[in-house]
């Protein structure tokens, strides 16, 4: 039924938590996963130094390295654990929007299901911006797995 699975991450534990669904998932399905991390520029722009700017980038990126790596490990265990065939795997990143990028990814590589968090690490979004999860929830063209 699911050939392709998206899984956005941001290292928080809601991430980790719907990485256990979309493992689960995909070892049933033969589904491959994507995994993606989005790191959101927009707060940057007006900061008054570029090589600030260019610092902090390199912190995002090397933030969404690893909740990209966390992913990778998790999937690993999970093989061993369970005795599963290979999971494929696919690790991105991309810059902008998180509601965004995830929902442009969905169409780009033909997407079967989303498999998000409820929240992520930075939970006053939900209350300044709405949600990225409702928002991927209301646009997406595919089903959408919200876990808590």
């Amino acid at each position: 039924m699911y050939q392709k699975i998206l899984l956005p991450t941001d290292g928080s534990k809601f991430a980790e938590n719907a990485a256990q669904h979309a493992i689960w998932i995909a070892s049933r399905s033969g589904a491959e996963i994507i995994v993606l991390n989005v790191i959101e520029t927009s707060s940057l722009v007006g900061l008054p130094a570029e090589d600030l700017i260019v610092r902090i980038k390199e912190m995002l990126k090397e933030e969404g390295r690893r909740s990209l790596e966390r992913i990778s490990e998790m999937v690993t265990e999970s093989e061993k654990e369970s005795k599963i065939e290979d999971i494929k795997i696919t690790l991105k990143t991309e810059e902008g929007s998180p509601a965004d990028a995830i929902l442009k990814t969905v169409e780009k590589e033909d997407v079967d299901l989303v498999v998000m968090g409820t929240s992520g690490k930075h939970g006053l979004d939900r209350f300044l911006l709405g949600s990225v999860t409702e928002k991927v929830v209301r646009s997406a063209k595919c089903p959408v797995l919200a876990v808590h």
